[in-house]
């Protein structure tokens, strides 16, 4: 018993006045201190890998190029669908209606040749110089 006594006063002073602790709670504790320190190597060793810490930022990296693209081509899409509708309002609507717009321009063409004979002649002369320039530089 004398063994005993001397075993609980080394633990006990050891331990700080704490309780003697079984065998099987002692390897529980060396055990917990193991995956612990387990855990703290693999941390350790996963921030000094540098080829796994450089994949780690090209793949953030192209996470958010991705989503800027992707943001891009939405905003393009919306300007696209707003570009199309402000066109389609200034197109007219039918056929019909953008002959009628032709022949009113024709007929203002027209009009503006009666009343100033020379503008008219002039813009035609023109035309046919440029016309036979054109003739004769392909010879």
């Amino acid at each position: 018993m004398a063994t005993e006594s001397g075993k609980t006063e080394s633990a006990t002073k050891a331990g700080g006045g704490a309780e003697e602790k079984t065998p099987a709670q002692i390897e529980a504790e060396i055990e917990a201190t193991r995956e612990e320190l387990g855990d703290t190597v693999a941390e350790l060793a996963e921030k000094t890998d540098v080829k796994k810490q450089a994949k780690k930022k090209v793949a953030r990296t192209k996470a958010k190029a991705t989503a800027k693209k992707d943001q891009v081509k939405e905003k393009a899409a919306a300007q696209k669908e707003a570009a199309t509708a402000k066109a389609s309002a200034a197109t007219p609507d039918s056929a019909q209606e953008a002959t009628q717009a032709a022949q009113n321009a024709a007929a203002q063409a027209a009009q503006n040749a009666r009343q100033n004979p020379l503008a008219a002649t002039a813009v035609g002369v023109f035309v046919g110089g440029v016309a036979v320039g054109w003739i004769l530089g392909r010879r």
